[in-house]
């Protein structure tokens, strides 16, 4: 089994903001494999579901950002699943809007959900996918822009993206993670 998190924060406030890019994958992959993600344990909300063959459990962490690691610890532990049965799916400020990037282990890039799941299992060999929000205008502070919404103009690329980040869980878990990084970590 795969636990899937999909890292934002809770409330009205975030929905469909920049920093909130994990929970829009995590939908857009409930949506496409009919997982209804509605069980409230462990700070967070979750459904259960397969993608092709692999049993998987999408995982929205309902506390902060920066504290997503008390319910990925607490998920890792009732499933009796290790880091390496853990994907993270978080936003990334270094890259482009529209990329996807697998990453298979490492530090938290500055990435403060990252930093406290790591903190909290006490490991970081876990798989992330890493969403492109791109960079914030020249001038604005960059936990500014990423508590912002898309604006229409990227709008047709959020779209895409998300579609993109669905179909990749597929193919990892089909066709393997190398297949699935030489197919969406091109350059869009």
């Amino acid at each position: 089994m795969k636990l899937i998190v999909g890292l934002g924060n809770p409330g009205a406030r975030y929905e469909g903001s920049r920093h909130n890019i994990g929970f829009l994958v995590a939908d857009r992959l409930a949506a496409a494999h009919h997982i209804l993600i509605s069980t409230k344990r462990f700070k967070a909300i979750l459904g259960k579901g397969w993608i092709d063959t692999q049993e998987i459990v999408l995982i929205k962490p309902m506390t902060f950002m920066n504290l997503s690691g008390e319910a990925v610890k607490k998920a890792l532990h009732f499933f009796h699943s290790g880091p390496e049965d853990l994907i993270v799916i978080h936003d990334d400020l270094d890259l482009s809007l529209g990329r996807l990037r697998f990453k298979v282990r490492g530090g938290d890039g500055g990435h403060l959900g990252v930093r406290s799941i790591i903190e909290s299992i006490g490991a970081s060999n876990f798989l992330r996918l890493k969403v492109g929000i791109g960079r914030p205008p020249k001038g604005m502070d960059p936990a500014e822009y990423v508590l912002n919404g898309f604006d229409l103009l990227e709008q047709t690329s959020l779209e895409r993206t998300l579609d993109q980040a669905a179909e990749a869980f597929k193919v990892i878990f089909v066709d393997g993670l190398q297949t699935g990084m030489n197919r969406f970590q091109k350059k869009s």
